[in-house]
């Protein structure tokens, strides 16, 4: 489904970047595209350090002749790259006739540190852990009733599909926490190990979906409200993890200061808290079933091309929404609940909000909602 909207933009003068955490398959996509267009196309790795040594010299001369006779420069890990972002800039405005595709697993060296704004240059796509949107090519509804516990346990991450036993799908999520995803927030400075990244993310996945005090974190860790708020961007910014803010129209009982951290997949979050027990023995039903819905919902609202603002809303008497969906104004509230039952809409909301749209998701009528 992404490479398709990829390819739509090959032949124009941009930089296209696919940010994706590591092991979704985003080099897959790359290798295919540069197969296809064959001789037209250039593949780079940016963790070969003789790469990243080429692409040093930032000059117009050498880069035209690296590019000579290509019309597609791909680039994967580029995060690897020192100053890659003046690299693709300088590529991108001498090179006449290219697009340069580039992968990251991080967001912070592409565009966030490097002091060369790709607008107006660049087309940002995202590659998730398998999307129920996806596999709903595929599948009937009975498969994808029977699959679901799995993958509220398992999670989506690809490499799950080729492994039939849940001890190995365990173990393979357990490495994934501990030698990958973690791996460029280290390759930054002042971090002070992985340990307390661990810890942190720890804290996060038994707080998942609830509201997270930073002050109270950084007591438990031993570090400052700044330092943990500093290491929980980095983690977004490695597609981790991910905040929802309070939504308020300044009416003085909402909240609006708060955040709630979930992780963009189940498995790694259950793979945190050693936690793989079937659905009927966990007491942590809702967490799996909210975060699962907002993660679907928001790769489904992403490979649609629809992107609205997200939030959560709750007022300081207990009155809750799990997610908004904020979109030209208009609101969609969307309520989270495992089971099939009736919740009706906050009064509160319904009262400040007489316009917005309410729904329930439950494990009933979910597909309608991701796919």
């Amino acid at each position: 489904m992404l490479a398709k909207q990829i390819e739509k933009n090959l032949g124009r003068q941009k930089v296209i970047l696919l940010y994706g955490t590591r092991r979704t398959g985003k080099t897959t996509i790359i290798e295919n595209i540069a197969e296809k267009h064959g001789a037209d196309a250039l593949l780079l790795q940016g963790e070969d350090m003789q790469v990243a040594a080429i692409l040093a010299n930032r000059t117009v001369a050498n880069y035209k002749q690296l590019t000579r006779n290509k019309k597609i420069i791909i680039i994967d890990e580029a995060q690897a790259v020192p100053e890659i972002g003046k690299v693709l800039k300088l590529m991108i405005d001498n090179i006449k006739g290219i697009t340069i595709l580039v992968t990251g697993s991080s967001s912070f060296d592409l565009v966030n540190r490097t002091g060369e704004p790709l607008v107006g240059r660049n087309i940002i796509h995202y590659l998730h852990p398998i999307a129920q949107v996806e596999l709903a090519q595929d599948e009937d509804s009975m498969t994808t009733a029977r699959n679901l516990e799995e993958r509220l346990i398992y999670g989506s991450y690809p490499e799950l599909w080729h492994l039939e036993d849940n001890s190995e799908k365990q173990a393979y999520l357990k490495q994934l926490v501990n030698s990958y995803l973690l791996r460029d927030v280290l390759m930054l400075e002042n971090i002070k190990g992985a340990d307390v990244l661990y810890k942190l993310l720890q804290l996060l996945a038994w707080q998942a979906g609830s509201e997270v005090s930073t002050v109270e974190i950084g007591k438990t860790l031993q570090l400052n409200k700044i330092t943990v708020e500093r290491y929980l961007d980095l983690l977004t910014k490695v597609f981790i993890i991910y905040p929802l803010s309070g939504y308020s129209n300044n009416l003085r009982k909402e909240v609006s200061k708060s955040k709630k951290w979930y992780f963009y997949d189940n498995g790694i979050r259950n793979a945190l808290i050693n936690n793989f027990s079937p659905l009927s023995s966990r007491n942590d039903i809702g967490q799996l079933w909210e975060q699962y819905i907002l993660s679907e919902r928001m790769k489904y609202n992403s490979y649609r091309g629809y992107q609205p603002q997200y939030f959560f809303w709750r007022t300081y008497d207990g009155q809750e929404i799990d997610l908004l969906e904020i979109h030209n104004e208009q609101i969609t509230a969307l309520e989270c609940k495992w089971s099939n039952q009736k919740a009706k809409i906050p009064a509160a909301f319904a009262k400040a909000y007489p316009g917005a749209a309410f729904h329930v998701i439950d494990n009933s009528n979910y597909t309608g909602w991701v796919s």
